[in-house]
C-alpha cells in the first residue's frame, strides 16, 4: 500500500469566473527505437496515459488546482496521485477549456473547467501510488495516444501543445 494519499473533496479548489481551475500533465519518456544508436533523435517518444473506471479511453493525469499550491505543484501532484510517476516539468503546453459532465458544483454550475497542461519528463515510476487500485497506466506512442484519448481537449493538448513544444525543444538541443 502506498504511503502517499490522494487529496479528495472540493474545499480547497480554485475557481475563476465560474470555471474550475485544473492542472495536468503529459508524462513522457524516450525509448530507443529498434536498431538505433543512443542519439536522442533516434529515440521514440512515449507518453503515459491512465484509464479510469468512469468510462472508456485513456487520459492524462489532471485534477483540481488547490489553494495551497502553485499550478505547477498541482500538475506534479496529479501525476503522482493518478499515474504513480515523478519527474521534471519541462514545459507549459497551454490552457485548454472543457465542460465536465460529472463535476458541476455551486462554484461551477455548468461544469466549466480551464486546464493548465505541462510536459513532465518521467524519471521515476512508483511501485505503489494513491490511485493504483482504480487506475492502470500505459506507455503508448503518440499515434496510439491520439487514437485512444477519450477527450478532444486532451488530444489537442497532445497534438497542438506537446508536439509543438517537443519539436521546439528538440530544435533547441540540436
Amino acid at each position: 500500500m502506498s504511503d502517499l494519499v490522494a487529496r479528495t473533496g472540493r474545499q480547497q479548489q480554485r475557481y475563476d469566473a465560474g470555471c474550475r481551475l485544473i492542472a495536468g500533465c503529459i508524462p513522457f519518456r524516450y525509448r530507443s527505437s529498434e536498431g538505433s544508436s543512443d542519439e536522442v533523435s533516434d529515440k521514440v517518444v512515449e507518453v503515459l496515459m491512465i484509464d479510469t473506471p468512469s468510462g472508456p479511453g485513456l487520459l492524462f493525469p489532471k485534477g483540481g488546482w488547490e489553494n495551497d499550491e502553485t499550478v505547477e505543484e498541482a500538475a506534479v501532484r496529479e501525476a503522482i496521485e493518478e499515474a504513480g510517476v515523478r519527474g521534471e516539468l519541462m514545459g507549459f503546453l497551454g490552457i485548454y477549456h472543457f465542460k465536465s459532465k460529472t463535476q458541476q458544483d455551486e462554484f461551477s454550475p455548468e461544469g466549466l473547467c480551464r486546464a493548465a497542461m505541462y510536459a513532465l519528463f518521467v524519471n521515476e515510476e512508483l511501485e505503489s501510488w494513491p490511485e493504483q487500485n482504480t487506475r492502470n497506466r500505459s506507455w503508448v506512442t503518440i499515434p496510439e495516444a491520439i487514437e485512444s484519448c477519450r477527450h478532444a481537449w486532451m488530444r489537442d493538448a497532445l497534438v497542438i501543445g506537446f508536439n509543438k513544444w517537443h519539436a521546439q525543444h528538440m530544435n533547441d538541443e540540436s
